[in-house]
């Protein structure tokens, strides 16, 4: 029997109403965060722009194993896997590239200088994460140069309590390996261990996360290895200290993943290590700074061919020293943000040599609610770059209640993405070769939106566009010349997002229903001949529908994905969690791509058909 589209939204559609029989309606309300993805500390409720927040309570109850996987759900992201289980993909917001996306971890930036490719290779368990915050649109102003697009900030949690915890899980297509491969089965595993204590004055957690994998087809078999530890001090009810240290391994079979088809037998080791040591004072009820240092270390070996390591071998080596203050004065009239910041950046290479950039930047914002109804928030960030000298960017965003729980807003901001060092040095002819003469990326953002907010629904409704100069793109006239990084002209994208969440309660059972919309039109200027390397994967369509229900004992999830890109078909993907909870045991079984469908994410590599996994949860 064909499965159809109208046949999956029917299955959805019937599902949870099965799960159990209503007899009186309640609300289930809607918790106020605090939106980390502003330098001023901004209730969600007041907050003017296109930001989307998942928290550890429904990451929990997703059908996903890791990072990545959340990241592939959340509305205007824009996840490209070249391997599944953590192993390599490239992340964008709203029609950017991959390159165009910061991406945070409290705040603090661990995008790679490298490459773009690298931004995901972040040593964070996925138990360890409190919530992650998307900030779609122009964030320069908030977050300086790379933030051209959008940010991803991901942040830890707090311990709140002593614990120990252990993830087990496992899962195959239960399908056979191909013929080159060894006899069996596809599958995968991964555990997780954690523990955290909890002082008077001091917290400490701990987490090792592995994760394994003989792939889902010839050559992208896969480890992943991660350790995680944060402490927080508080030296009195005005002072604290928090620090972080982790470190990943991933190791993966890139068959196909770069340079297709003479990559088959291809590898990539990848090892990161991530640190920050920062403090919060509040030296008064109206003045608080708060300084931090972070260090980004990155090795990249890539083996073109893996048995042959004396040929076709990139070796690079990166690392971020950053160092940032911020502060904020509160008045009788507005408040007042201010911010310094420091990046050092440095690469030695085998095919793009050895090369340093440092970054400076300053930030300035104001936030005011003294005109009736509306909030104003204004600023600019001002950077100067080692390479690309002085560059300002200055952003407002209005906000205003026409009516109770209504509000419409508007904001417009500048934003600047300076080119990797892959972008300008890398030579790995015959394939590739960068360009040293490639000027920055600039672009104006404007978006317009109505949201609604009440106690049990959101709903936001806008349009934005965007106009990106001097854009780069790889790009190369005939086969047989190396694919090479251009300022190729303008690239505008006019774009239309919806978004709507819903929670209710029937009886004992709480539901959340989170449904989003994202069309983008793109025009890019680019002369007729050149064939591109990665703007035709653009999406043009996007819809998402994430519905979860539980009580005190199961839980249930049904993760919908619509996509259609540039050039490529549409597909369309659901995945399923059920998991039942023990006194200190939980139990839960996923089913991700249900209908088995064939479908391509990035460049021309198959993703996993159905897969099944069966996972347990210990807390003691």
């Amino acid at each position: 029997m064909k499965i159809t589209y109208s046949n999956r939204i029917l299955f959805v559609a019937i599902l949870f109403p099965l799960l159990g029989r209503a007899q009186e309606v309640k609300t289930d309300s809607i918790q106020e965060v605090i939106v980390h993805a502003n330098r001023l500390q901004i209730p969600f409720s007041k907050d003017n722009r296109n930001i989307e927040i998942l928290n550890a309570e429904q990451i929990k109850q997703l059908p996903v194993k890791n990072l990545n996987e959340v990241l592939g759900l959340l509305n205007g992201v824009d996840l490209r896997q070249r391997g599944p289980f953590g192993a390599q993909a490239d992340i964008s917001i709203d029609g950017g590239s991959f390159e165009q996306t910061l991406v945070l971890v409290n705040g603090a930036k661990v995008s790679d200088s490298q490459t773009a490719h690298h931004n995901l290779n972040l040593p964070i368990p996925l138990d360890a994460i409190e919530r992650i915050e998307v900030l779609r649109g122009a964030a320069a102003r908030v977050y300086g140069i790379n933030a051209l697009t959008g940010a991803i900030n991901i942040i830890t949690k707090k311990v709140e309590k002593s614990s120990i915890q252990a993830n087990v899980y496992t899962g195959s297509s239960f399908k056979n390996r191909d013929e080159e491969d060894k006899d069996g089965i596809y599958y995968h595993a991964g555990t997780q261990i954690g523990a955290s204590w909890f002082g008077d004055k001091h917290q400490h957690q701990l987490y090792y996360n592995k994760e394994k994998s003989n792939g889902q087809r010839y050559n992208t078999a896969s480890q992943n290895d991660k350790i995680f530890y944060q402490g927080n001090l508080a030296i009195d009810d005005d002072n604290e200290m928090e620090w972080l240290g982790s470190y990943m391994y991933n190791r993966f079979g890139a068959n196909g993943f770069y340079a297709a088809p003479g990559d088959r037998e291809s590898e990539e080791i990848v090892e990161t290590i991530f640190a920050s040591v920062g403090s919060k004072h509040q030296l008064s009820e109206r003045f608080y700074f708060s300084p931090r240092i972070t260090n980004r270390y990155n090795e990249d070996d890539y083996r073109y061919f893996k048995h042959n390591l004396s040929s076709a071998r990139s070796l690079h080596y990166t690392n971020a020293f950053s160092m940032e203050l911020n502060s904020q004065y509160r008045t009788a009239f507005g408040d007042f943000g201010l911010g310094l910041e420091s990046r050092l950046d440095r690469i030695v290479s085998s095919n793009m040599g050895k090369h340093d950039r440092n970054n400076h930047g300053a930030y300035a914002e104001y936030r005011t609610e003294q005109i009736k109804n509306m909030t104003i928030n204004v600023g600019a960030y001002i950077n100067y770059n080692t390479q690309y000298g002085w560059q300002a960017y200055p952003g407002i965003d209005l906000g205003y209640s026409f009516a109770p729980k209504w509000k419409i807003v508007f904001n417009t901001g500048s934003s600047q993405r300076i080119p990797s060092f892959t972008d300008l040095y890398l030579d790995q002819r015959p394939g590739n070769i960068g360009n040293p003469d490639l000027f920055s990326e600039d672009a104006w953002q404007t978006e317009a939106a109505i949201k609604f907010q009440s106690t049990n629904f959101i709903a936001h409704g806008g349009y934005f566009y965007r106009d990106i100069r001097n854009f780069i793109d790889w790009i190369r006239a005939d086969t047989k010349d190396p694919f090479q990084p251009y300022n190729i002209g303008k690239n505008k994208i006019h774009g239309i997002n919806t978004n709507f969440l819903y929670t209710f309660q029937h009886d004992d059972i709480r539901y959340r229903v989170n449904m989003g919309y994202n069309y983008l039109h793109a025009s890019l200027q680019q002369t007729e001949g050149l064939t591109s390397k990665y703007n035709l994967e653009n999406l043009k369509h996007q819809a998402k529908l994430l519905i979860m229900a539980n009580n005190r004992v199961w839980n249930a999830s049904v993760a919908n994905r619509f996509q259609q890109r540039i050039s490529d078909k549409s597909y369309f993907l659901t995945d399923v969690r059920i998991g039942y909870s023990f006194p200190f045991l939980s139990v839960y079984a996923d089913a991700q791509n249900i209908f088995d469908v064939t479908y391509i994410e990035t460049s021309a590599i198959p993703m996993p058909g159905r897969w099944y996994s069966l996972g347990v949860f210990h807390r003691l």
